[in-house]
């Protein structure tokens, strides 16, 4: 049985224990007699429902917040973000599943980084996810992959709870255990879970291979976002870029030297597709690139990881 399959036959649940003595410094802590049980701060929000028919929890996503930090509204169809992350987001959906497909290597998986932290490729990781999500015949599952500076959960309000790491570090947990499911029907997340000393071994495992091999495999119709530490600060990015079938490289206009794109480039050189995109620019140039080249030059957005 596979390991995607062995997960969707456990309940996909978060377990609740009244006895549970909560940790008082919002640490994420795993229970050794139930590795699928964390403890987490009680001053950390809650903001999910639990959904009566399904017995699941469902994080609300509050779309206020994040449409002032400048994320495009999923219930909005006409604004300029809305708008450009159409554009950005055709290619990708064209090489995942139309024509463009065709001798791509799992080209569902996409990763979102950039050369250095700071350029907004959790920003870019996050609204690509919402806007593909949109899309009524779309799934996404958004994967924090960046294990040493995690942000999507801290962006999304998802509280402490179990993510990638405790997947690769720990036999007991399974994939179903790490799932989050989202207010958007289409949209799942994977937390990044605890800092972890060994995280560049765990993301270089056979566990991990196994586990995107069969992400590309078993679910051919859902696009799978991985978002990324940078290139040039990490050593995990690169590890992640080998296990993808596409790449989108954030660089932040008038500010990422050159040379430190084309080394990032450089170090991506095994991915079949490679496409950028401007973040923070003040004008908008337009138009994908695959290589070498440069586009989309968007300049909103509040947010930057």
């Amino acid at each position: 049985m596979s390991i995607i399959e062995s997960a969707l036959n456990k309940a996909n649940k978060v377990e609740h224990d009244s006895n549970v003595h909560l940790n008082t410094q919002s640490e994420l802590k795993v229970n050794s007699d139930n590795p699928r049980l964390i403890y987490n701060n009680s001053d950390c929000k809650i903001n999910s429902i639990i959904d009566q028919q399904t017995n699941k929890e469902i994080v609300e996503i509050d779309f206020t917040r994040l449409t002032s930090l400048g994320f495009v509204d999923p219930n909005d169809s006409n604004t300029q973000a809305i708008e450009e992350y159409r554009n950005i987001k055709r290619p990708i959906v064209n090489n995942a599943f139309g024509k463009g497909s065709v001798g791509i290597n799992r080209a569902n998986l996409i990763l979102i980084t950039s050369s250095l932290p700071g350029e907004g490729k959790t920003f870019t990781a996050i609204n690509l996810a919402l806007s593909i999500a949109n899309e009524r015949d779309k799934k996404v599952l958004l994967i924090d992959a960046d294990v040493a500076r995690p942000s999507i959960s801290k962006v999304l309000g998802i509280e402490p709870r179990l993510g990638l790491i405790e997947y690769l570090d720990n036999e007991g947990i399974l994939f179903s255990d790490i799932l989050v499911d989202t207010n958007i029907a289409g949209l799942r997340i994977v937390p990044a879970g605890k800092t972890h000393k060994h995280s560049t071994e765990l993301l270089s495992s056979n566990k991990m291979a196994l586990l995107v091999e069969e992400l590309s495999s078993r679910y051919p119709d859902r696009i799978i976002i991985f978002d990324s530490p940078p290139l040039l600060a990490a050593t995990q990015g690169e590890i992640l870029a080998k296990l993808v079938g596409q790449i989108v490289l954030v660089v932040e206009a008038e500010k990422t030297l050159q040379s430190m794109v084309m080394e990032s480039v450089n170090k991506l050189s095994t991915c079949d597709v490679v496409l950028a995109v401007f973040n923070k620019s003040k004008g908008n140039t337009g138009g994908a690139f695959y290589g070498y080249g440069y586009g989309y030059g968007y300049g909103y957005g509040n947010y930057a990881n």
